[in-house]
Protein backbone atom coordinates (compact mmCIF):
# COMPACT_ATOMS: atom_id res chain seq x y z
CA UNK A 1 0.00 0.00 0.00
CA UNK A 2 1.34 3.78 -1.31
CA UNK A 3 1.40 5.53 2.42
CA UNK A 4 2.41 8.89 2.11
CA UNK A 5 3.66 9.03 6.00
CA UNK A 6 5.31 5.54 5.63
CA UNK A 7 7.51 7.22 2.06
CA UNK A 8 7.94 10.50 4.04
CA UNK A 9 9.54 8.22 6.77
CA UNK A 10 11.96 6.35 4.32
CA UNK A 11 13.08 9.47 2.20
CA UNK A 12 13.77 11.23 5.95
CA UNK A 13 15.67 8.21 6.66
CA UNK A 14 17.50 8.09 3.70
CA UNK A 15 19.01 11.13 4.12
CA UNK A 16 19.34 10.96 7.76
CA UNK A 17 21.98 8.00 7.10
CA UNK A 18 24.19 10.26 4.94
CA UNK A 19 24.77 12.68 8.15
CA UNK A 20 27.59 10.92 8.80
CA UNK A 21 29.50 10.77 5.25
CA UNK A 22 29.31 14.15 5.27
CA UNK A 23 26.02 14.93 3.88
CA UNK A 24 23.90 18.03 5.00
CA UNK A 25 21.21 17.42 7.30
CA UNK A 26 18.22 16.18 5.97
CA UNK A 27 15.64 18.32 4.04
CA UNK A 28 12.70 16.29 4.23
CA UNK A 29 10.72 17.33 7.53
CA UNK A 30 8.88 14.69 9.46
CA UNK A 31 5.16 16.01 10.21
CA UNK A 32 2.79 15.02 12.69
CA UNK A 33 1.26 12.25 10.71
CA UNK A 34 5.10 10.95 9.81
CA UNK A 35 6.06 10.84 13.93
CA UNK A 36 2.91 8.90 14.86
CA UNK A 37 3.13 6.42 12.04
CA UNK A 38 7.27 6.17 13.25
CA UNK A 39 5.90 5.92 16.90
CA UNK A 40 3.13 3.39 16.36
CA UNK A 41 0.48 6.12 17.37
CA UNK A 42 -1.61 5.13 14.02
CA UNK A 43 -1.63 1.75 14.68
CA UNK A 44 -4.98 -0.39 14.80
CA UNK A 45 -5.79 -2.55 17.92
CA UNK A 46 -5.68 -6.62 17.29
CA UNK A 47 -9.68 -6.63 17.28
CA UNK A 48 -9.91 -3.87 15.12
CA UNK A 49 -7.35 -5.50 12.90
CA UNK A 50 -9.36 -8.68 12.90
CA UNK A 51 -12.82 -7.43 11.96
CA UNK A 52 -10.73 -5.72 8.55
CA UNK A 53 -9.69 -8.69 7.89
CA UNK A 54 -12.78 -10.42 8.27
CA UNK A 55 -14.24 -7.75 6.16
CA UNK A 56 -12.11 -8.56 3.59
CA UNK A 57 -12.48 -12.35 4.19
CA UNK A 58 -16.17 -12.21 3.85
CA UNK A 59 -16.49 -10.16 0.20
CA UNK A 60 -16.27 -12.74 -2.22
CA UNK A 61 -15.98 -9.51 -4.99
CA UNK A 62 -12.56 -9.27 -3.66
CA UNK A 63 -9.48 -10.83 -5.38
CA UNK A 64 -9.08 -14.36 -4.54
CA UNK A 65 -5.16 -13.37 -3.22
CA UNK A 66 -6.75 -10.40 -1.20
CA UNK A 67 -8.93 -12.50 0.50
CA UNK A 68 -5.91 -15.11 1.21
CA UNK A 69 -4.01 -12.37 2.76
CA UNK A 70 -6.48 -11.59 4.87
CA UNK A 71 -7.26 -14.89 6.46
CA UNK A 72 -3.12 -15.17 7.12
CA UNK A 73 -2.99 -12.28 8.81
CA UNK A 74 -6.56 -13.35 10.67
CA UNK A 75 -4.99 -16.74 11.81
CA UNK A 76 -1.90 -14.68 13.05
CA UNK A 77 -3.88 -12.50 15.12
CA UNK A 78 -5.61 -15.29 16.54
CA UNK A 79 -2.82 -16.79 17.54
CA UNK A 80 -3.13 -14.99 20.93
CA UNK A 81 -4.97 -16.38 23.30
CA UNK A 82 -7.09 -13.36 24.30
CA UNK A 83 -7.80 -12.49 20.67
CA UNK A 84 -9.04 -15.73 20.14
CA UNK A 85 -11.63 -15.16 23.04
CA UNK A 86 -12.65 -12.28 21.67
CA UNK A 87 -13.96 -13.83 18.38
CA UNK A 88 -17.09 -14.51 20.51
CA UNK A 89 -17.38 -10.56 21.36
CA UNK A 90 -16.02 -9.58 17.97
CA UNK A 91 -19.05 -11.50 16.19
CA UNK A 92 -16.22 -13.16 14.45
CA UNK A 93 -17.32 -16.75 14.66
CA UNK A 94 -20.45 -16.97 12.39
CA UNK A 95 -18.73 -15.93 9.17
CA UNK A 96 -15.29 -17.29 10.24
CA UNK A 97 -17.60 -20.84 10.16
CA UNK A 98 -19.47 -19.86 7.31
CA UNK A 99 -16.04 -20.06 4.98
CA UNK A 100 -15.89 -23.89 5.32
CA UNK A 101 -18.93 -23.76 3.21
CA UNK A 102 -17.26 -21.19 0.78
CA UNK A 103 -16.95 -22.52 -2.98
CA UNK A 104 -13.13 -21.72 -3.03
CA UNK A 105 -10.80 -24.65 -1.41
CA UNK A 106 -8.12 -22.28 -0.44
CA UNK A 107 -10.85 -20.16 1.55
CA UNK A 108 -12.35 -23.73 3.20
CA UNK A 109 -8.63 -24.67 3.78
CA UNK A 110 -7.90 -21.13 5.71
CA UNK A 111 -11.10 -21.03 7.74
CA UNK A 112 -10.05 -24.91 9.32
CA UNK A 113 -7.12 -23.88 9.95
CA UNK A 114 -8.51 -20.34 11.83
CA UNK A 115 -10.97 -22.49 13.61
CA UNK A 116 -7.64 -25.13 14.88
CA UNK A 117 -5.37 -22.52 15.93
CA UNK A 118 -8.75 -20.50 17.68
CA UNK A 119 -9.69 -23.95 20.19
CA UNK A 120 -6.34 -25.42 20.61
CA UNK A 121 -6.06 -25.85 24.04
CA UNK A 122 -9.18 -23.41 24.87
CA UNK A 123 -11.90 -24.92 26.29
CA UNK A 124 -13.95 -21.30 26.20
CA UNK A 125 -13.13 -21.33 22.34
CA UNK A 126 -13.96 -25.53 22.22
CA UNK A 127 -17.59 -25.21 23.94
CA UNK A 128 -18.31 -21.63 21.23
CA UNK A 129 -17.42 -23.88 18.29
CA UNK A 130 -19.63 -26.76 19.55
CA UNK A 131 -22.54 -24.95 20.33
CA UNK A 132 -22.58 -23.00 17.14
CA UNK A 133 -22.15 -26.69 15.33
CA UNK A 134 -19.20 -26.24 13.17
CA UNK A 135 -18.19 -30.23 14.44
CA UNK A 136 -20.43 -32.07 11.77
CA UNK A 137 -19.12 -29.51 9.00
CA UNK A 138 -15.79 -30.43 10.18
CA UNK A 139 -16.53 -33.87 9.99
CA UNK A 140 -17.93 -33.67 6.50
CA UNK A 141 -14.69 -31.78 5.66
CA UNK A 142 -12.59 -34.04 6.88
CA UNK A 143 -14.11 -37.52 5.59
CA UNK A 144 -15.67 -36.33 2.18
CA UNK A 145 -14.49 -35.81 -1.23
CA UNK A 146 -13.08 -32.72 -0.65
CA UNK A 147 -9.63 -31.57 -1.53
CA UNK A 148 -6.41 -32.97 0.63
CA UNK A 149 -5.75 -29.58 1.83
CA UNK A 150 -8.93 -29.02 3.04
CA UNK A 151 -9.31 -32.21 4.22
CA UNK A 152 -5.71 -32.66 6.60
CA UNK A 153 -6.79 -28.50 8.02
CA UNK A 154 -10.16 -30.05 8.86
CA UNK A 155 -8.93 -32.99 10.98
CA UNK A 156 -6.60 -30.94 12.66
CA UNK A 157 -9.07 -28.55 13.84
CA UNK A 158 -10.83 -31.98 14.75
CA UNK A 159 -8.10 -32.72 16.59
CA UNK A 160 -8.01 -29.68 18.55
CA UNK A 161 -11.78 -29.06 18.88
CA UNK A 162 -12.00 -32.67 20.83
CA UNK A 163 -8.76 -32.82 23.20
CA UNK A 164 -9.77 -32.76 26.43
CA UNK A 165 -13.54 -31.86 25.60
CA UNK A 166 -15.80 -34.99 25.52
CA UNK A 167 -19.06 -33.03 24.52
CA UNK A 168 -17.03 -32.09 21.13
CA UNK A 169 -15.49 -35.61 20.92
CA UNK A 170 -19.36 -37.07 21.44
CA UNK A 171 -20.22 -34.93 18.48
CA UNK A 172 -17.66 -36.03 16.53
CA UNK A 173 -18.13 -39.13 16.81
CA UNK A 174 -22.08 -39.03 16.17
CA UNK A 175 -21.11 -37.42 12.71
CA UNK A 176 -18.15 -40.05 11.93
CA UNK A 177 -18.87 -42.77 9.09
CA UNK A 178 -18.94 -45.83 10.03
CA UNK A 179 -15.52 -46.80 8.11
CA UNK A 180 -13.66 -44.02 10.38
CA UNK A 181 -14.71 -44.83 13.32
CA UNK A 182 -13.06 -46.44 15.82
CA UNK A 183 -14.95 -49.06 17.47
CA UNK A 184 -14.37 -48.74 21.24
CA UNK A 185 -15.45 -45.34 22.98
CA UNK A 186 -13.03 -42.84 22.88
CA UNK A 187 -12.19 -40.27 26.37
CA UNK A 188 -11.40 -36.85 25.45
CA UNK A 189 -8.88 -36.70 28.30
CA UNK A 190 -6.96 -39.48 27.12
CA UNK A 191 -4.94 -38.30 24.59
CA UNK A 192 -4.03 -41.63 22.52
CA UNK A 193 -7.59 -42.55 22.77
CA UNK A 194 -8.12 -39.33 20.86
CA UNK A 195 -5.22 -40.81 18.29
CA UNK A 196 -7.71 -43.16 17.46
CA UNK A 197 -10.10 -41.34 16.19
CA UNK A 198 -7.73 -38.86 14.72
CA UNK A 199 -5.00 -41.26 13.71
CA UNK A 200 -8.23 -43.10 11.46
CA UNK A 201 -9.06 -40.14 9.79
CA UNK A 202 -5.48 -38.99 8.09
CA UNK A 203 -4.87 -42.81 7.11
CA UNK A 204 -7.84 -42.01 4.91
CA UNK A 205 -6.08 -39.33 3.05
Amino acid sequence: MNDPNLNTLLKWSVENSKVSEGAEPPKTQLNAEALAALFGGNMKSDAQMMKDNMEVIKREECDLEDRITAFDNFEQLIENLDNANNLESLNLWIPLIAQLESKEAEMRRYAAWCIGTAVQNNIKTQEKLLVLGAIPTLVRLATGSDETKVKKKAITALSSSVRNFQPALDDAMAHVPDEHKPSEALDANDMDSVDLLINKLRASL
